[in-house]
């Protein structure tokens, strides 16, 4: 069975973080992931995260601090004991436009893995649906900037391979031995869960998840992450998906 971990940007909207991780403990996880906004008081955090017996393995890591910060993003990572760190999002302002753009991008994080793939980590990008957007010329920039990267492994969100209108089980074919993690992430059915912007728990919406875990299986992906951009129960979200999860 591959690591369980919890993204704790779900529960954004649910503070405190010490209930929250507290509440996570119960529902039976080991593992969560981290984000950003979570790093301005390392200790506190630290000292929370241990409370509850959790152990934060992975983190998505804003490009500003991975390439602005590497000493500052390494502690982090060190102080922690992650196992991996993902670069999460670029804003539409920053997204290269034509396939030159999107190859000089990977090339970019080739270079930006070289500290981290080097202190052990493992170095990704995560996805959303933009990067499964044809170019003009038909390229989709996620190969090119594999493509040109290549040392980079993906935290493959599903969900939003989903929403860009392509097969999970494709992608994951097509990058296994390239997969660090995986998102875990479902879509409510056409019209559902509107006040979730149309995301659902796990196992509670359309995606097919044995054929994606029998893919994930295969491509070697030991490490899984149950995400929910906008649950109105974080809670429910967690434990409901935790039981897709382990039931696979």
């Amino acid at each position: 069975m591959p690591h369980l971990s919890y993204q704790l940007y779900c529960s954004r909207n649910f503070p405190p973080l010490v209930d929250t991780l507290k509440m996570l403990a119960a529902a039976g996880y080991q593992e969560v992931e981290g984000y950003g906004a979570l790093y301005t008081d390392l200790d506190a955090l630290k000292a929370a995260v241990d409370e509850s017996g959790l152990h934060l393995s992975s983190s998505h890591i804003g490009l500003d601090l991975l390439e602005g910060d590497v000493a500052k993003a390494l502690e982090i990572a060190a102080y922690f004991k992650m196992r991996g760190v993902f670069a999460p999002f670029l804003q539409p302002d920053e997204r290269p436009a034509d396939a030159a753009g999107w190859s000089a991008f990977g090339a970019r994080l080739q270079e930006q893995s070289k500290p981290y793939l080097d202190a052990g980590l493992k170095f990704g990008w995560h996805n959303h649906a933009f990067e499964l957007e044809a170019v003009p010329t038909g390229e989709m920039p996620l190969d090119l900037m594999m493509d040109a990267a290549p040392d980079l492994t993906l935290e493959l969100d599903l969900g939003w391979v989903k929403r860009a209108g392509q097969d999970p089980v494709a992608w994951i074919n097509k990058y296994a031995g390239r997969i660090a993690a995986a998102h875990i992430k479902d879509i409510a059915p056409e019209g559902e869960n509107t006040d979730e912007d149309g995301w659902a728990d796990v196992g509670h919406g359309i995606m097919d998840w044995a054929a994606i875990h029998a893919a994930l299986q295969a491509a070697g992906v030991d490490h899984y992450v149950v995400e929910h951009d906008n649950p109105a129960d974080d809670k429910r979200f967690a434990t409901r998906s935790l039981a897709t999860a382990q039931a696979l």
